[in-house]
């Protein structure tokens, strides 16, 4: 027996793979195919065409930051008696404005406070994330918003807007320490 599975083992496997290879040697069966590729071939080789010119990129700058958002109720003022005079509240002239000024009030956030000297000053955080002190006096946001006062958690500033009809108001602004009740 041992004889016998010996020789199966050893001729079995080279005349199955015998059988397989003369099996598929005289067969005709892609004949079709090879013509398809021979006419394929034939045919005149063209040139592919570039690709197309784009235009680059133009950046849209959004200019209606300034204007109060159509999705807030329009900002009633109390009339107060220390009030100016109408005509009196103008924009400052030949004021440079700083850096802080170019951004919207909204994008500033009040990261904290310091205290020197028995005065507070605040820590403005900008849009991109750098902290910038300013003290009373100070200048924030696109519409003349002068630092009125700085407390611990809050920083107060007046801001000098449009009424519509060619005048200007003051309106009163707070802004809130990050964690603290927005005001």
């Amino acid at each position: 027996m041992k004889l016998r599975a010996s020789f199966l083992s050893r001729h079995v496997p080279f005349s199955l793979m015998l059988a397989l290879v003369a099996g598929c040697a005289g067969s005709n069966e892609f004949s079709d195919l090879r013509s398809f590729f021979d006419e394929v071939a034939a045919e005149p080789v063209m040139s592919v065409r570039p690709l197309p010119e784009f235009k680059p990129y133009e950046s849209f700058k959004y200019g209606a930051a300034n204007l109060r958002s159509p999705f807030q109720a329009p900002l009633v003022i109390a009339s107060r008696a220390d009030k100016p005079p109408p005509g009196s509240i103008r924009p400052p002239a030949n004021h440079v404005k700083s850096y802080l000024e170019e951004m919207n009030l909204a994008t500033l956030q009040l990261v904290g406070s310091l205290e020197l000297r028995g005065q507070y000053y605040g820590l403005i955080k900008d849009g991109e994330g750098v902290v910038h002190q300013v003290g009373v006096g100070a200048y924030l946001g696109t519409q003349w918003g002068r630092v009125e006062k700085i407390e611990e958690t809050r920083l107060e500033l007046v801001e000098i807007v449009s009424n519509g009809g060619g005048g200007w108001l003051l309106r009163p602004r707070t802004i809130e320490l990050i964690g603290t009740s927005e005001g």
